[in-house]
Order: C-alpha cells, then sequence, then structure tokens
C-alpha cells in the first residue's frame, strides 16, 4: 500500500460536524482544563527514614560495584570525561558524583502550553494528569478492537483536550497504522500540537525522531523561549536490569541539549527483570533511575529530569505482566519516598489493566493503580486514560471513564474544604431536627461544589436505570465519547506556525525514506 503524498490539506485534514449542532453540545459540557492538582492530603509512606537510607545505600552500591551498562559510545565518553570509571560498556559510577550531579536538577519547574492559560506547575505537591499512549490497537466508538489510524489518533487528542482533568495531549496514544513508521513521529507531533492547545509528549522512538520533535517544538514556540521553558516532555525506558541503550540516551541528550525535560524510566517487570521481592526490586530501579537522572545533568547542568519508572509484576504462572497487585502500590509509595529523597519530580503510570474489554477487572485494577499513584504523591501521572490489555490497545470508552475517575481522584486530593464552615454550621442552626437541607440557601449556592456528581456512573433508581434502557457503563461511555467529539472545537494553530510546521513535516517525509511497505510494518 503506497502513502499518498504529503500535502497541506490531508496533513492538516480534521472532520467537522455541523456547527450549530456543535454549539448546542458544547452549551451543556464542561471542557475547561483544571489547574495543575495541589495535593493537600498526608501521603502514604510506609518506609522509616533508616528504611530509606537502606534503599539509598543499597541502590548506590549497586552503582558502585555491579555498575550499569551504557551501550552508547556518546554516552561512555561523556561519562570518561565526568570522571566516572568506565570499563568496556559498564560505567562504575562513585555515589559521591551521583548525588552531586543530581543536585542541579529543578525540583519544581513550569509547563508551558500555547495557550498560557494552560501553563503548569509541577513537582513539590504539584501533579498533572496524562493519558496513556503506545497502544498498538483500540476500541473503537463502536466497541470493535482494530489497528488505529491518524484520524483515530486525533480523536484521542481531542478527547484529551476535552478533559478537564488531563492536562496533556501526551503524543502517540495510539500507533497511527496508517503511516509508515519512519514518518510516524511527525504525523503524531503534529496531532499533538494541533487538536490540543496543552502541554504534550514527544516521541523518543530514535535520537532523529527526537531531534524532529525538538525542531518542531522550537517551530512552535521558538528556539530561544525553550531555552529557559519546558514546553514537552520526553519518555526515555531503561532495559532493566541496569542497561541503557543507545536509542534511549540519544534521544535523551536530544531533549536535555534543548533545556526539555525527559522521564527516565526504567522498565520494571517485578520477577522477571527484578529480584522477586518488593524492597529489593526499589532498590535496583532506584539505582537505574539515579543513572539516568545523573546522565542528564552530565549533558547539561540544570536541565529539568524527572525520576520515571514503568511497574508491573510478573505472574509466576504465565510470565504475564499483571496490574493493580499490592506490590505495585507498595513499590509506589516507597519509589515517592525515594524521589523527595532525593528532592527530584517523579512520574508514575495511572489506570493500568490487564482486562481485555472494559470490564469489572478493568476497574477494580484500575482503581487500585489510581489510589496508590494519588496517595504516594506521584508528580507526573502517566497512563491515566484509556489504558487496557497490559496497554496492548486503548479503549475510547474508558477513556472517558478514567478521564471521570481523574477528576473524582483530583477533587479527592485537594482535600478537606473549609472554606464555608461557618455558613454550613448557620443552617444547621435554620433547620433544626427533623428538617431537611434542599431548599436551604446555602444548599442551593454550594450543592454543585459539595459533592462531585459523576455523569458516567449511574446511580438512578433500578426502575428508572430499566426505563433509560438498561444501558451499561461501556454504551453509557461511548454516547459520551461520541458526544464529546461532535462538540469538540479546534484551538486553532497560529495560521504561520501551522503554515510552517507543515512544511517542516513535508520536507522531512521527502528526506527520511520510508522502506517498508505499510503492510509489513508493526
Amino acid at each position: 500500500m503506497e502513502q499518498a503524498a504529503p500535502t497541506r490539506e490531508n496533513l492538516g485534514r480534521v472532520r467537522r460536524g455541523g456547527r450549530s449542532a456543535r454549539r448546542e453540545i458544547r452549551s451543556s459540557i464542561e471542557t475547561g482544563m483544571l489547574p495543575a492538582l495541589k495535593r493537600n492530603l498526608p501521603l502514604v509512606e510506609p518506609m522509616s527514614q533508616e528504611q530509606i537510607e537502606k534503599i539509598d545505600d543499597a541502590s548506590m552500591s549497586i552503582l558502585e560495584d555491579v555498575g550499569v551498562v551504557f551501550r552508547d559510545p556518546q554516552a561512555l565518553e561523556d561519562w570518561k570525561k565526568a570522571g566516572a570509571d568506565v570499563r568496556e560498556e559498564t560505567v562504575y559510577l562513585d555515589r559521591g558524583m551521583v548525588r552531586e550531579l543530581i543536585t542541579t536538577i529543578p525540583s519544581t519547574f513550569t509547563y508551558h502550553a500555547r495557550n498560557p492559560a494552560n501553563n503548569l506547575p509541577f513537582g513539590k505537591d504539584h501533579s498533572i494528569f496524562v493519558p496513556m499512549t503506545g497502544a498498538p490497537y483500540l476500541r473503537d466508538l463502536e466497541d470493535q478492537r482494530r489497528g488505529p489510524t491518524l484520524e483515530d489518533l486525533a480523536n484521542f487528542h481531542k478527547l484529551s483536550h476535552m478533559s478537564p482533568a488531563l492536562h496533556s495531549s501526551a503524543h502517540h496514544i495510539v500507533e497511527p497504522m496508517d503511516h509508515v513508521v519512519a514518518h510516524r513521529h511527525l504525523r503524531i507531533t503534529y496531532s499533538s500540537m494541533k487538536y490540543s492547545d496543552k502541554t504534550f509528549m514527544g516521541m523518543t522512538t530514535s535520537p532523529k525522531n527526537a531531534e524532529d520533535v525538538m525542531d518542531m517544538c522550537a517551530i512552535l514556540f521558538g528556539a530561544d523561549f525553550m531555552e529557559t521553558h519546558p514546553v514537552v516532555t520526553g519518555n526515555c525506558n531503561g532495559n532493566s536490569p541496569l542497561v541503557w541503550d543507545e536509542t534511549m540516551l540519544g534521544a535523551m541528550r536530544a531533549f536535555c541539549k534543548r533545556n526539555q525535560p525527559v522521564l527516565c524510566s526504567p522498565f520494571v517487570l517485578g520477577g522477571a527483570n527484578t529480584p522477586a521481592s518488593t524492597a529489593p526490586a526499589v532498590a535496583q530501579l532506584n539505582a537505574e533511575a539515579l543513572s539516568a537522572l545523573a546522565y542528564t545533568q552530565v549533558v547539561r547542568k540544570g536541565c529539568p529530569a524527572i525520576y520515571g519508572h514503568y511497574l508491573s509484576t510478573v505472574s509466576m504462572k504465565s510470565g504475564a505482566p499483571m496490574a493493580g497487585t499490592p506490590e505495585i502500590s507498595l513499590m509506589n509509595f516507597m519509589i515517592g519516598q525515594m524521589a523527595r529523597f532525593y528532592d527530584v519530580p517523579w512520574r508514575t503510570s495511572n489506570t493500568l489493566g490487564g482486562a481485555k474489554t472494559f470490564d469489572a477487572q478493568a476497574g477494580y485494577e484500575s482503581a487500585s493503580t489510581m489510589m496508590a499513584a494519588i496517595m504516594s504523591g506521584a508528580n507526573y501521572i502517566w497512563h491515566s486514560a484509556g489504558w487496557n490489555e497490559a496497554g496492548m490497545h486503548c479503549s475510547m470508552a474508558k477513556f472517558v471513564v478514567d478521564a471521570e475517575q481523574c477528576e473524582m481522584a483530583y477533587r479527592m486530593a485537594e482535600g478537606i474544604r473549609w472554606d464555608d464552615f461557618d455558613e454550613a454550621l448557620e443552617a444547621v442552626r435554620d433547620i433544626g431536627p427533623g428538617g431537611h437541607y434542599l431548599g436551604h440557601p446555602h444548599t442551593q449556592t454550594n450543592f454543585q461544589r459539595a459533592f462531585f456528581m459523576p455523569k458516567l456512573l449511574n446511580n438512578d433508581s433500578i426502575e428508572q436505570w430499566v426505563a433509560d434502557g438498561s444501558q451499561e457503563i461501556t454504551e453509557r461511555a461511548l454516547k459520551e465519547a461520541k458526544s464529546l467529539l461532535e462538540a469538540y472545537e479546534e484551538p486553532k494553530l497560529d495560521e504561520g506556525v501551522n503554515e510552517a510546521l507543515l512544511d517542516y513535516i513535508a520536507r522531512r517525509e521527502r528526506e527520511i525514506p520510508a522502506v517498508d511497505a505499510l503492510n509489513n510494518e508493526h
């Protein structure tokens, strides 16, 4: 199958519904983005100070005695110049050097979006929710599992834009299989920029792809602006145990050199690529993350970096990754403590599930993971909407329900409100014994903010539910997704910027060989 030559028409195409219909639907939908979450709940911190220091000492001993493999000539040369002990591909890191390097990582910064109203304070007690990425399949608006297209990706970016608690449009929420692999990062980045004016993520699938993303960000924001303002996030996964490869390290350098934050994320499958025990697994993960965090500061002192990880445990029956297990929650609590010990912001994963459909298993796993993510104090809460089937598909139905769950988690983590305490106590005196509060002025003023009222979770009586068609959550969620997409209105890019982005994409697609036919790519 041949790919059509890139044109402004097919690069920038967007489906449009009737304008008046969209306006009518939009009037009943709240889509304004919530500010970055400022957490006001106590965190779950199961480790004592002595245990934190025990993990720290174990991790530093791993770095000093076992070492970390950096499969990248440039990184090895960088480490030699920095004074590390480099033997072939293994780098042995002195704990004093590691501690000194990570002290220059900013503990807080502000993400800048193309819409300044969507800028986000980040780090310490501020958190943001980011949708899932990387799914090779989707469950679509008819709940059919299939390969995604660029239009499907655009729809997820639109839903991200319209979901109040989602603070980012991410990047390849689903893989657009209708475009060759070599060109996808360009189309994905443009889609992230075009369909939302929130912050977004940048592809790190190769060093050159990461550089393309940086060039596109420079077109959108200005190269000088990027020197002092974080605008995009990269993710670099380590190969546990204790290996960082050339692809990830090259992409990491591309982001660090432009002063853009990168997630330094060991990819943990507990019991498979870590010890089969929670605390030692965290000690290994911590060593891996520290080695990458330290390297970011070798590349560029003071550039923003985020302590990352992907956490899963492995079934000892089948070898399959599991989500929502108690040990994952415990590791999140521990990693949160370690990140705060080093005073660096950190990332976790949210709403993970292994279910094949949007069923009770998906709900239980996601709820368990979300609660741990919130109570552990994570800053960058990734994979917050749509994840199912161990990340193999993104579900349209689950996406919108997860987004609403993030709103509920946001409200909980804000903590207790005291601003109307005295006024509400006066209502107690007004009503007295045996009365009700539904008609009281305090209730009339505060009912919308007093208790969160989920739209997609049905709390009607059984009689009303049956009368309305006995709709299960998936059917309700798909109707909501369709309504949101019908109501969507594109936050237009500046015309000159849009022109420059499309020119860049067209030029790079001419320059990058599209070697494989589409039907041979996976």
